[in-house]
């Protein structure tokens, strides 16, 4: 099997957080966690050294022509945002794009691709106190300060700073199922998964520790009884709040509804079943909370565009059975942790 190229881009001023974060997702060899061994490559206009925002010099070891069989482009960053694109990186994107790649576009990075053309009549996020400068410099652009995330399907773009990590963990998820996914985001202790609209908070063990209130204790049994009916009255007493106080908080913590965080937390857990186990789709429907296959369906075609049957097949065909039969550990939600600006 040929390993999947990913391609990053460098630049002189380049934030050395940013540039780490593709770095840490696909940049080490995580065959162990069920991932594939990834073709990684940095590279810049050209190759050389190039000046980091904190005056750290790096190597950068190819030039643009390493675009040319990527199968994935991430931009991390940028500098100089109302500035044209050099032709050369303007040219390589859309090349890369028309081919096929899958573009990229973490934190400031989505206005190398704005630049490029490439998000015309799209749907598209970026840091959040960068967003107003998007839309005053690309009206043609809809964009969304509220979310962690944009999945256009050939490309993706990501809120500021940490939620790069949160994209690259998509991508992962997207791409080699959510069992591989849960495995590297425990390894380098990132929140599993969050929807694009999610605000990020992290998950730990279900079992409650003795400083946990009584919410984030309502939101571990919930999470640890997924088979069970959960209703937004009943946890919101199990919380000792009321309907309304809980409701407030929950979006204030999570940044999405009770009843989308419970969809995602079934569907979760339904696609980890899929990848991990041999159990009919009745069963896993009804483990994962849904009642029904049929149920089941309706949610993975609304959410994931794709049939329980197909998922298990398409994620079967990429993970070894010993990988997909790996332990399915207890999980649950904690306390909220705001992400960074800057």
């Amino acid at each position: 099997m040929t390993a999947p190229i990913i391609a990053v881009l460098a630049f002189d001023g380049i934030s050395p957080f940013h540039l780490s974060v593709p770095c840490l997702v696909f940049g080490a060899d995580r065959t162990r966690l069920g991932l594939p061994r990834f073709d990684f490559r940095v590279c810049g206009l050209e190759e050389g050294l190039i000046q980091t925002d904190a005056g750290l010099s790096v190597l950068v070891p190819h030039g643009l022509a390493a675009l040319q069989d990527a199968d994935i482009v991430i931009i991390p960053s940028w500098k100089d945002l109302g500035a044209p694109l050099a032709k050369p990186l303007e040219d390589a994107l859309g090349r890369a794009h028309r081919r096929g790649a899958l573009i990229v576009g973490l934190c400031l990075g989505t206005f190398a691709i704005a630049a490029a053309g490439l998000l015309s009549g799209r749907k598209a996020t970026t840091h959040w106190a960068y967003t107003d400068q998007l839309q005053a410099l690309h009206p043609d652009i809809s964009v969304d300060a509220d979310v962690l995330y944009v999945d256009g399907g050939d490309i993706i773009t990501s809120a500021g700073v940490a939620a790069g990590l949160d994209c690259c963990l998509h991508i992962v998820r997207a791409r080699y199922g959510a069992e591989a996914a849960l495995r590297l985001a425990r390894h380098i202790v990132l929140s599993p998964h969050r929807q694009g609209g999610q605000a990020q908070f992290i998950e730990r063990p279900v079992a409650p520790s003795p400083a946990a209130d009584r919410f984030t204790q309502a939101l571990d049994k919930v999470r640890a009884t997924l088979d069970e009916p959960h209703g937004l009255d009943s946890v919101a007493d199990a919380a000792g709040l009321t309907r309304r106080t809980f409701t407030r908080r929950f979006q204030k913590t999570t940044g999405t509804s009770f009843g989308d965080w419970l969809a995602d937390q079934r569907i979760t857990l339904a696609q980890r079943l899929l990848e991990t186990t041999d159990k009919p789709v009745d069963m896993v429907a009804f483990e994962a909370g849904f009642g029904s296959a049929t149920s089941l369906r309706q949610h993975f075609a609304a959410r994931l565009r794709t049939s329980p049957v197909q998922y298990r097949r398409e994620f079967s065909r990429r993970a070894g059975v010993g990988e997909r039969r790996a332990r399915l550990p207890a999980e649950s939600i904690g306390h909220a942790s705001a992400l960074s600006p800057g």
